[in-house]
């Protein structure tokens, strides 16, 4: 375990009441007898195996959900439905409009219900309103199911990066995020290679259209993935089946470095004021809002992009299977190299500057250079393995179980904003060029990367300021150093505190 990523120096003195421990502490606390000398990389292994697949399918799911209207809009949906001006993007932005509406009731919710529960049965609920997409029959139809889509895909975010930061350190997190977050790049090209093969039901060989197909296919897929997350995926580690008593302790020791708990039901408003006060979350919100501008973009239409350049609807479906793979690539690449090298600032940046370059060829280069503006196309999909990062950034200096789902709910809203925004700067008058969107795309990247930079200056003057104070009230402090193991089981490291309440918290970036 890397230093920087724990906490050191004097803990706050708290009045330690039973409503203020987590309960993690309390199963600690009745299983102190159990033998807890386990192989910690099996048990990680193994903790990987049991809920990452799922993770990940949960958020492929959700993308591909999201993202086939991008592909429907190639395959007739809009003659179909008699869309003009603006409705489909009116469409595609409503979608996010549910989403974030119901962000900041997700926090209660997320905090007081089983997060697995909570999860798997959203997830059956987003299958249903997916496949009800295929009885649309004008632009109000159409756009109540998104809308509902919407509503129950808020919880997508907040609640894998919950239940990820329960089983995880700080360093170990980010390789895990982008693991499951992987599910983004897998929708891409699943997305295309799926739009490829229903554009193959001909007119009259079949009662619907092949995009109406499609929306009942992948919604169908998803209530089964909804179903298998309600049955397999636990809420906390301490209710893990497939966990011993000795493991579940093991990792309850392992994780208790982060200080961010694993589960209070507790819900303190006091919380979602120090959220409401702290620059850190403003920082994220106005990071991820840039940088969902442009994803919003690559979401809902690339596969257009790519038709304007002259290719026919099946081609540019798998023409835009490519983009999936330079996700999918970004994310590996800035997951594991967080977890080698630390400093996420940097590998944020390292992925925007790709991002940057690409909405420059797609602004600049004639729609004849069919090359290089592919190139642009797929480069800016570089810009969906950052948000990864601030998921888990997120997960990792946010402290307080009300704070932290609140915060998750914002950075999550956030990502929601930048989708809503995104489609809109696509304006009918503009086509089939669509420049102004694609300059939007360089201007908010590097919006993003400013906010990052700033980020990193905040926790590092954070991290400066807590150790001088630490230093200059005990004169025991001797650094940011990993507390013994009996610690472990003291109450104080499980107690209901935010990251500014416990002196001992130290932000990672």
């Amino acid at each position: 375990m890397k230093p920087k990523e724990n906490s050191g120096g004097p803990a706050s003195q708290v009045s330690i009441l039973p409503n203020k421990l987590d309960t993690a502490w309390k199963f600690l606390d009745e299983h102190r007898h159990l033998d807890s000398d386990i192989d910690v990389g099996a048990l990680r292994r193994k903790i990987d195996w049991h809920i990452v697949p799922l993770m990940f399918c949960c958020y492929t799911m959700q993308f591909l959900d999201k993202v086939i209207l991008n592909y429907a809009n190639v395959m007739g949906l809009s003659s179909d439905l008699n869309l003009v001006g603006n409705e489909f993007s009116n469409i595609a932005t409503f979608l996010f409009v549910g989403l974030l509406c119901f962000e900041i009731p997700n926090t209660y919710f997320l905090q007081m219900a089983p997060a697995g529960k909570w999860l798997g049965g959203n997830v059956v609920l987003w299958g249903i309103a997916t496949a009800c997409g295929a009885a649309a029959h004008d632009y109000r139809s159409l756009l109540v199911s998104r809308i509902f889509l919407g509503i129950f895909e808020a919880t997508i975010g907040p609640s894998l990066l919950l239940i990820s930061s329960q089983y995880y350190t700080k360093s170990e997190q980010a390789p895990r995020f982008s693991l499951w977050y992987l599910g983004l790049g897998l929708g891409q090209i699943v997305g295309g290679a799926v739009s490829y093969g229903f554009q193959h039901v001909a007119p009259g060989s079949a009662m619907l259209a092949g995009w109406r197909i499609m929306f009942i296919t992948l919604g169908a897929s998803t209530i089964v993935v909804g179903i298998l997350t309600l049955i397999l995926l636990p809420d906390t580690p301490m209710r893990a089946r497939w966990l011993t008593g000795a493991e579940k302790v093991a990792l309850l020791k392992h994780v208790s470095v982060n200080q961010t708990g694993i589960q209070n039901s507790r819900f303190r408003v006091r919380e979602i004021f120090e959220a409401l006060l702290d620059p850190q979350v403003y920082l994220l919100i106005i990071a991820v809002v840039s940088l969902s501008i442009s994803s919003g973009v690559v979401t809902t239409y690339s596969a257009t992009l790519i038709r304007n350049l002259g290719y026919k609807p099946k081609q540019a479906a798998l023409m835009n299977m490519p983009s999936g793979l330079v996700s999918i690539f970004f994310t590996l690449f800035v997951g594991y190299g967080i977890r080698l090298r630390s400093h996420r600032w940097v590998w944020i940046l390292a992925c925007l500057i790709p991002g940057i370059i690409g909405g420059a060829l797609m602004s600049f280069l004639p729609t004849s250079n069919r090359a290089g503006c592919l190139a642009g196309i797929y480069l800016v999909n570089a810009v969906v393995a950052p948000l990864a990062v601030f998921y888990q950034w997120t997960a990792a200096n946010v402290a307080g179980p009300t704070k932290r789902a609140f915060t998750a709910a914002m950075v999550s809203g956030a990502f929601s904003i930048g989708n809503i925004l995104g489609p809109q700067t696509f304006r009918a008058r503009d086509a089939p060029d669509y420049r102004p969107a694609k300059l939007a795309v360089m201007g908010t990247l590097a919006g993003c990367a400013a906010t990052t930079i700033s980020l990193f200056l905040y926790y590092f003057d954070a991290n400066r300021r807590r150790r001088l104070r630490a230093k200059k009230d005990d004169e025991r402090y001797q650094g940011d150093e990993v507390v013994s193991e009996e610690a472990y089981l003291e109450p104080e490291v499980w107690t209901y505190m935010t990251d500014k309440e416990n002196r001992r918290f130290r932000y990672t970036y």
